[in-house]
């Protein structure tokens, strides 16, 4: 049998293509009724109050800086992201200060507390779910009560994962969460993204920056608008928006689907060479799968495992080795964990519609090349 597998791809039913359908066939197809009827029902799911949808994962991240940073602010955040998360923080002139991971690929909390106390004047922390994996939610209370740090979750691997019956998304212990809707993620509306809130003055300022920085004045005359602040058009369409409510109603189906493979790659790489990159967990949503392999060559791994028709990828290269950063002056921070977890990660298929005969050629394949 000939395969061919992408590490990831979207689930797209007919239900999905006959709400876009329908939509295109409105009045409106850009932003109309469809995005805030998405938006409260993402608000719904994720027990949150305030949802503002945007065109993707880092005009969402971009909108949240704009709102909580201020310029020179320093923040604490991860090397392991794409590139979008710390980004963000360099568009609005503050500035990322990467601190180094854990084991199962999340920011270390503890080293951040340790920086907090060592630099008062650090004013947030952008923490990823990497993987589908929340970041500890207690923790983060802890570091929000105490030294009163702004909390900002990407949870753009992680909508619909849960942790101590807290959702991510539902900014129990955050200021802001984010998600990305691209098709490789969980829940797709082509591209895409949200921001989550659970106050009203920090929705209201998103609602502004998303278009334009314009208020509407229609108490003054119908056309009547007016430009308090320098915005942007992050706005989203109608019809991705149908896609996504479409999405959202099997977003428990697909998490269900998902969760079943990361159990058949455990089962499958029990006492061997290959090892997850944390025990199996319930409550992660499992964007990707991860492992880590000790291997002489990378590079020749990844070929073979492609001439099996497998497609795998590696997430992700630390943002603070990147050239760009190296001539901010990044570059040779203490991230030990991070840097020995780039020599070993890998990550595997890993989407709803992968067959049980897929999963386990995976397996069967990899574990052949690291043998042979």
């Amino acid at each position: 049998m000939i395969y061919s597998m992408p590490y990831g791809k979207q689930t797209i039913c007919q239900d999905d293509i006959d709400a876009v359908s329908k939509v295109l066939s409105a009045d409106l197809i850009t932003t109309g009724p469809k995005v805030k009827e998405f938006e409260d029902a993402l608000s719904l799911y994720c027990g949150v109050k305030y949802a503002v949808a945007v065109s993707n994962g880092t005009a969402a991240l971009h909108l949240v800086s704009l709102v909580l940073l201020k310029p020179e602010d320093k923040v604490l955040t991860t090397p392991n992201s794409f590139l979008a998360t710390s980004n963000s923080i360099l568009y609005v002139g503050a500035k990322p200060v990467f601190i180094d991971i854990c084991e199962d690929g999340n920011i270390d909390l503890d080293l951040c507390e340790k920086e907090l106390i060592k630099d008062p004047k650090i004013k947030a922390i952008y923490g990823v779910s990497f993987s589908g994996n929340m970041l500890n939610q207690q923790k983060l209370k802890w570091l929000k009560e105490k030294y009163g740090v702004i909390i900002v979750e990407d949870n753009a691997h992680a909508i619909g994962a849960e942790q101590d019956n807290i959702k991510a998304g539902s900014c129990k212990n955050s200021d802001c969460s984010i998600f990305s809707f691209h098709p490789v993620k969980n829940l797709t509306t082509g591209e895409g993204g949200a921001i989550t809130t659970n106050s009203k003055e920090i929705y209201e300022k998103l609602m502004v920056l998303r278009n334009h920085g314009m208020e509407r004045k229609v108490d003054i005359a119908p056309w009547y608008y007016e430009m308090h602040s320098l915005g942007f058009n992050y706005r989203i369409t109608d019809f991705q928006c149908a896609l996504g409510l479409s999405q959202l109603e099997k977003l428990d189906e697909f998490l269900e689907k998902r969760r079943s493979i990361a159990r058949c790659y455990h089962n499958g790489f029990e006492n061997t060479i290959v090892k997850p990159l944390y025990s199996y967990n319930e409550g992660s949503a499992y964007h990707l799968f991860v492992v880590r392999i000790k291997s002489n060559s990378k590079k020749e791994l990844f070929e073979k495992l492609i001439a099996h028709g497998i497609g795998v990828q590696l997430h992700y290269i630390p943002i603070n080795k990147q050239p760009y950063y190296k001539g901010l002056g990044y570059g040779n921070e203490k991230t030990s964990v991070m840097n020995k977890y780039y020599e070993e990660a890998l990550s595997l298929p890993m989407y709803p519609l992968l067959s049980a005969d897929e999963q386990g050629h995976v397996i069967s394949s990899l574990l052949e090349i690291l043998n042979g």
